[in-house]
């Protein structure tokens, strides 16, 4: 028998999910002021610890929807979390070249400068992360590894969690510290254009923008590749999660969270405009860098499940890295999974 909640704690990454969907339309709110529960955005606490638990996942009885390397390394770590979903939405995986390298073949980038971002006070640095499987994954397909190029690391002494989010439109926009965290989010893309590195990688719409933006060299798209396992990222697939104590104690809301977005993905598969438009704001773009970075049906890779293509890609991600020394050991993601909520879940959203 599930207890009564309070609050619900709520985060999501601003990258397609069906949770982003769920908050905007007011669904998510609407479902559980019908059960008294009140909805807290982590993101837009004044507590740095609250804010932290996005990255962390220490905040009892809250969900993420977002990039699963936080979401891995919080398990790795020993924290009682349980992944309810998995959606996998491919989208653009960038290594750049400056022109004036001369660089336009993955075989190219053997003895060159790559860029790398080194946030020095995290708990889980997830953008070295990623960038370092990409830049893997790429070399591997030309039979090179890492090890083939200088990495030159960009080091960043801020956090990721300073500065408070503030809701505009439906929208996170960040405030108080926004000038030096966006720039220390984009210190790699800054070594570039100063000539101090060759080549470096982006994702996602921001990605395809300044790709374009500035003349950039696409080296390779690994986000493209016809082979998952090359495609899995940070964002392929996405986690949606829960702490431990929100699944023993208040199992109807885990279903509930479920049913949601299983709605907003159901809805999303009729307006793909909407969705476009829903994209752009969520990512700080234009509709057009959305259709660039996540295809012109992005609204049908909305869609959230623990397909067994997920499962085997987050188990190889999570190898991944324990192998690059990110989380203190790997773990067996079948065991992390808690399929019930979304067996409860389905049918209750068909039936919406």
């Amino acid at each position: 028998m599930s207890e009564p909640l309070d609050t619900l704690w709520y985060t999501r990454c601003p990258v397609p999910t069906g949770l982003g969907i769920a908050i905007q339309q007011g669904w998510l709110e609407e479902a559980f002021r019908a059960r008294g529960t009140s909805l807290s955005s982590l993101l837009e606490s004044s507590d740095f610890s609250k804010r932290e638990s996005h990255f962390s996942h220490t905040v009892r009885n809250s969900v993420r929807h977002g990039g699963n390397i936080p979401a891995i390394s919080a398990r790795a770590r020993g924290r009682d979390t349980r992944v309810i979903g998995l959606s996998w939405a491919d989208e653009t995986q960038l290594i750049l070249a400056s022109p004036e390298s001369g660089i336009t073949s993955v075989r190219d980038l053997k003895g060159r400068r790559f860029g790398l971002p080194n946030w020095k006070n995290v708990e889980i640095d997830f953008t070295r992360a990623q960038a370092i499987r990409g830049l893997e994954n790429a070399l591997r397909l030309e039979g090179l590894e890492v090890a083939d190029v200088e990495i030159v690391d960009q080091d960043i002494e801020t956090h990721y969690s300073d500065g408070q989010a503030q809701s505009v439109g439906g929208t996170l926009a960040w405030n108080g510290r926004s000038t030096s965290r966006a720039r220390a989010n984009n210190l790699e893309l800054i070594a570039l254009l100063r000539g101090e590195v060759d080549a470096i990688f982006l994702k996602g719409a921001h990605g395809a923008q300044v790709a374009h933006q500035f003349g950039l060299t696409t080296v390779i798209d690994t986000g493209i590749h016809p082979d998952p396992l090359v495609r899995a990222n940070n964002g392929t697939p996405r986690t949606l999660a829960v702490d431990g104590h929100l699944i023993d104690h208040h199992f109807d809301a885990a279903v509930a969270i479920v049913e949601q977005v299983l709605r907003a993905e159901a809805w999303a598969q009729a307006h793909p405009s909407e969705v476009r438009r829903y994209l752009a704001r969520e990512t700080n773009s234009s509709e057009y860098w959305v259709s660039i970075a996540y295809g012109e049906d992005a609204q049908k890779k909305l869609k959230t499940d623990l397909s067994e293509q997920s499962i085997v890609a987050i188990q190889d991600f999570t190898n991944f890295l324990h192998r690059w020394k990110f989380i203190p050991e790997s773990f067996d993601v079948r065991t992390w999974i808690d399929p019930r909520p979304l067996e409860a879940a389905q049918p209750l959203a068909l039936a919406s």
